[in-house]
């Protein structure tokens, strides 16, 4: 028995050696030019890396281990090592080849490996056009050459010969004892006890994304691609190039910033606050409840309020992409989710730092939930508050992390811990989120007080930091990731028809803004009024510029597709491929029309599939 473990236990261990020593190559081998890194980083590279080897070497070793338990009830000598040199052969070969090819594409696509590479095997011949035959012979036999090192490795830790066991009680014992040794495998393959389980972005640990890429194993990096590699072009191919275009064209044209001024000041400094689930029959505003967010609507009769922003999408990783990146939501898919796409989209952050702007952001839960933490990473946020940044006692009273006014809390002393000017924080806030677990108790239904606790601790937070210096010069963007379905028998139209909020100093006064729009769209409109340049934001409209002619709202959710315009909305059911939802403006059916929102919400669905494709 003790022969069995031993054996696991050093497989184990140097699969963990080998994953971490191809960290410190990396950083040798492929050190931008120019760069200094010290042995502390080369350190947290490992040490945060490790993260994702711990499931990649779970799931090398649980053939292994699952070998051993029928092993031991095999009554001869069995040749392990010879037995065993296949099966290391495999992954010897695969992670030599995973490895090497990392360290060749890595200086050209400033990316890890992932699945990306499998769009260029139909044409080898142009993927090679830039490397020479050499080039690509040294990596061959340097991918030889490291297989061989690492089969000896594997190989040398295995024992030549496997005794029996003797007595059903002790082969009975093994076999109970590796089955428990499961459990921690299984915990350790998906990453923890976490709600997140492993992904890339639980590696990101510094400002330097060249630190975060080179402690991301290669490995895990390609395998958890393969699965996101889909043709996503081809989805919802409604029409021929020539008709999709035809439909798209002028849906989102360059909204240039040509428009009214809203600000007193050029340069704010902006909050951004997305506020989960904050659907509009929350907000009076939007036809909604009165009694639920009486600061929401006070701060509305003050400020700028949009009361025809409709959110893009169903989920909180789908509605923070589109509130940041101004890019939109997919029924099957959450861009969130695939770094070799989220990577491409301007972010917010990114776009205000090239104006001088230090951003940072702060969420009460866990930060690496859905890959969130890769994105905000890359999209800018140099300084990002967690969970993990709350005691235990401050995290016990929900399950999803920390309520909001402890969060709220913590944002009134980032704001007022900000030494450099401008600046930029975007705050998502947690608890109007099931189970509705909130130390507040107004309203009698748990679901609405949810609500209305959030927009209690908003309602605080706003007065308290009107009384600082900092509310001069300050602009407070509030906008939900997405609506929810409360009460249960409201439309799709109605879960997705919301609000956004504009508030502080900055505002020069109060409007109410009727212009049907997305939340994507508060990117341009943000950069608008900022007066700096948008037109990476490519499906992001500035709805104040005299560009933006034809105002329409669009939406998806699993099943399908909203579009709303002046003539009224269609929600479309993509799987039944029929319209579940249909209201026209002028209170009379007109099937000609719906049949227009139809086709331009079909051409604005494969449109956006056609342009991720492209990515």
């Amino acid at each position: 028995m003790k022969q069995r473990f031993a054996w696991l236990l050093r497989l184990y261990l140097v699969l963990l050696a080998i994953f971490v020593t191809q960290k410190a190559a990396f950083m040798w081998i492929d050190k931008p030019e120019g760069a200094h890194y010290r042995l502390a980083d080369c350190l947290g590279v490992m040490a945060h890396g490790l993260l994702l080897d711990v499931p990649v070497a779970g799931y090398l070793i649980a053939l292994p281990l699952l070998s051993m338990m029928a092993l031991a009830w095999v009554p001869c000598v069995v040749r392990l090592r010879c037995w065993a040199t296949p099966y290391f052969a495999v992954v010897a070969l695969a992670a030599s080849v995973m490895f090497v090819a990392d360290l060749s594409l890595y200086p050209f696509w400033h990316f890890k490996l992932d699945a990306t590479i499998f769009y260029y095997t139909d044409s080898p011949k142009d993927a090679l056009a830039s490397v020479s035959g050499g080039y690509v012979a040294v990596r061959l036999a340097a991918i030889a050459a490291y297989a061989a090192l690492l089969l000896w490795c594997l190989r040398a830790v295995t024992p030549r010969l496997l005794r029996p066991m003797a007595g059903l009680g002790r082969k009975a014992g093994a076999t109970a004892l590796m089955l428990a040794a499961t459990a921690p495998l299984v915990i350790s393959i998906r990453g923890g006890l976490g709600e997140s389980t492993a992904n890339i972005g639980k590696v990101y640990f510094s400002e330097d994304e060249y630190l975060n890429h080179s402690a991301i194993n290669p490995c895990f990096s390609m395998l958890a691609s393969l699965g996101k590699a889909d043709d996503y072009a081809s989805e919802f191919d409604y029409f021929a190039e020539g008709e999709r275009a035809r439909l798209f064209d002028g849906l989102y044209a360059p909204t240039d910033a040509d428009t009214v001024r809203l600000l007193n000041t050029r340069r704010p400094n902006v909050l951004v606050i997305i506020m989960e689930g904050f659907g509009g029959q929350f907000v009076e505003a939007v036809s909604g409840r009165k009694d639920i967010a009486p600061n929401y609507n006070r701060l509305a009769r003050e400020g700028i309020i949009f009361t025809n922003c409709y959110s893009n999408s169903f989920r909180t990783d789908r509605g923070t992409v589109s509130t940041l990146s101004g890019y939109p939501s997919f029924p099957t898919q959450s861009v969130m989710k695939l770094p070799m796409k989220s990577r491409t989209l301007p972010c917010l952050a990114a776009t205000l730092g090239g104006q001088g702007y230090k951003s940072s952001f702060l969420y009460g839960g866990d930060i690496n939930f859905t890959n969130m933490q890769s994105y905000l990473r890359t999209g800018g946020y140099a300084t990002i508050v967690s969970d993990v940044d709350f005691s235990l006692e401050e995290r016990k009273d929900n399950p999803w992390g920390v309520n909001d006014d402890v969060t709220f809390a913590r944002l009134e002393q980032m704001v007022a811990g900000q030494g450099h000017t401008p600046w930029h924080i975007c705050f998502l806030t947690l608890s109007s989120h099931e189970p509705w677990t909130v130390p507040y108790s107004r309203l009698a239904d748990k679901i609405p007080n949810a609500f209305a606790f959030t927009d209690h601790c908003l309602g605080q937070f706003v007065e308290r930091i009107r009384k600082t210096p900092a509310w001069k010069d300050l602009l407070i963007v509030c906008l939900p990731d997405h609506g929810y379905q409360f009460p249960g028998d409201i439309t799709k139209e109605q879960h997705h028809h919301n609000s956004m909020l504009w508030i502080g100093g900055a505002v020069a006064g109060h409007r109410v803004v009727t212009t049907l729009m997305n939340q994507s769209d508060m990117a341009a409109t943000l950069l608008g009024q900022l007066r700096i340049p948008h037109a990476d934001y490519t499906f992001s409209r500035d709805v104040f510029s005299t560009g933006y002619k034809y105002p329409f709202a669009f939406f998806t959710f699993k099943e399908g597709f909203g579009f709303a315009d002046s003539t009224g909305h269609t929600v479309y059911d993509i799987i039944g491929d029929r319209v579940s939802e249909d209201s026209a403006a002028s209170g009379r059916s007109d099937e000609a029309m719906t049949a227009v929102r139809v086709a331009r919400g079909k051409a604005i669905l494969q449109s956006f599939y056609d342009d991720l494709g492209r990515r």
